[in-house]
């Protein structure tokens, strides 16, 4: 029976949860994996910090080099975050000749070339299942069990911030600022909730997702991407009176033409398994050609369920799982057959427009005839009185046809500069 020595970069929330895991499990793990995994030291700047984790003694220190520099250590957990310095300790560590596991989707969507290059050349393997949908095996799941299909599409909600703070809206009509805060004063939410609630940490998780499902090289920030950050309590109940749910969909659809990437507020059916995924969940709906569709759901975030993903990553690596599975995927390699991404500006969506104007007429036939100079046609136009009887304004609900993005920016562009138009336009994906 080998021994294997794992050395934990960052002892914040997510490197407690593996702690706990690797030094309170080690004997289950041992008989089921079959070899004795070792957690032998932890490197954070904070050794004073309580994380309610026994540790033995001398385990922790702030000196990287008693990890990188330690040649009995054999796995190196990356768990601070960002970009930089966790670039360099995984590069550092390569080098240092470990395998590495990460839960940096930040890193992966930025670096990914450069760190699986590197990799490759020390012929060490990175894992990175707690990268992309926390607890949720989707990984292994697309890289393994459905490599005998040509995936054809990903729809998924994978930020849980984001999807509790629109299931707060939705269940108790809370206004979008009481919900951040809900979520702050519950952990789900950071301090500075941008990265989450503008959509970045899904577009991150998409490009990941993208790489690994299609062979798709692209620059996180060229996807067209939209937070919930524009979402108000109104459209919450305009998409009720439409049976319908608003949820923040990350979009992968391969067509004629190349694959289509985008994020955004999405109204999702109530026949749709998405829109039945409530507070901290993650969800992600796969179709494959042969297989159809394949439905994951599970905590997205949180200590356990991410601490969860970043073991069962390790014991791949100690089983040998991860060498197999990184060199057959050939992930971010220069001579992977990937297929075209279409320009954010051509992937096509449906949209629901609401539109707040003063009530006079002419108003409908000056909007309508904007977006058909943008080849833009209206399936459905619905105004519900009542629903907003605290604004003066009327509110017009415009549902159009499949519009390329960049038709519909300019259309809505326009709108927002037309004398009667008192809100800017509110603009939201349309499943289906």
């Amino acid at each position: 029976m080998s021994i294997f020595k794992v050395g934990l970069i960052g002892f914040g929330t997510i490197g407690a949860g593996v702690a706990k895991l690797l030094l309170g499990k080690e004997k289950e793990v041992q008989t089921a994996v079959g070899h004795t995994i070792k957690l032998v030291k932890i490197c954070d700047k904070d050794l004073a910090t309580d994380r309610g984790v026994d540790l033995p003694e001398g385990i922790l220190t702030d000196n990287l080099s008693d990890i990188l520099d330690n040649k009995e250590i054999d796995i190196v957990i990356e768990l601070i975050g960002g970009l930089e310095p966790a670039r360099t300790f995984v590069l550092k560590a390569l080098r240092a000749g470990k395998n590495v596991v990460t839960a940096n989707k930040a890193l992966l969507a930025n670096h990914g070339p450069e760190l699986f290059e590197e990799a490759r050349l020390q012929k060490k393997t990175i894992a990175y299942e707690a990268a992309v949908g926390g607890g949720i095996p989707i990984l292994a799941s697309i890289g393994t069990s459905l490599q005998a299909n040509r995936i054809e599409s990903i729809q998924a909600i994978l930020n849980g911030t984001c999807n509790f703070i629109l299931s707060q809206m939705e269940g108790k009509g809370t206004d979008y600022q009481d919900a951040v805060r809900e979520a702050q004063r519950l952990g789900y939410a950071e301090a500075n909730p941008a990265m989450d609630v503008e959509g970045i940490d899904t577009v991150q998780k998409l490009t990941i997702l993208a790489q690994l499902a299609f062979g798709a090289s692209v620059n996180w920030k060229e996807i067209s991407c939209k937070g919930i950050d524009s979402v108000s309590a109104i459209d919450i109940q305009y998409a009720e009176a439409l049976s319908c749910r608003i949820r923040l969909i990350a979009d992968a659809r391969r067509t004629e033409e190349g694959l289509e990437l985008k994020v955004a507020p999405t109204l999702v059916p109530f026949s749709s398994p998405l829109a039945q995924v409530k507070d901290a969940f993650n969800a992600i709906q796969v179709v494959g050609d042969f297989v159809g569709p394949v439905f994951y759901q599970g905590l997205g975030a949180g200590q356990r369920p991410t601490a969860s993903a970043v073991c069962s990553d390790v014991i791949d690596t100690v089983l040998g799982r991860a060498a197999i599975t990184f060199s057959t995927l050939n992930l971010w390699g220069k001579d992977r057959a990937g297929i075209l991404v279409k320009p954010s500006n051509d992937v096509l969506r449906k949209a629901y427009l609401r539109v707040g104007v003063e009530d006079k007429t002419g108003v409908m036939s000056e909007i309508s005839g904007i977006l058909a100079s943008q080849g833009i046609s209206i399936a459905s136009i619905i105004q519900r009185e009542g629903i907003d009887k605290t604004n003066p304004m009327v509110n017009m609900i415009l549902m159009t046809h499949a519009a390329t993005e960049g038709n519909l920016k300019k259309a809505i562009e326009k709108i927002d500069r037309l004398s009667y138009v008192m809100n800017k336009t509110v603009c939201l994906g349309v499943q289906g």
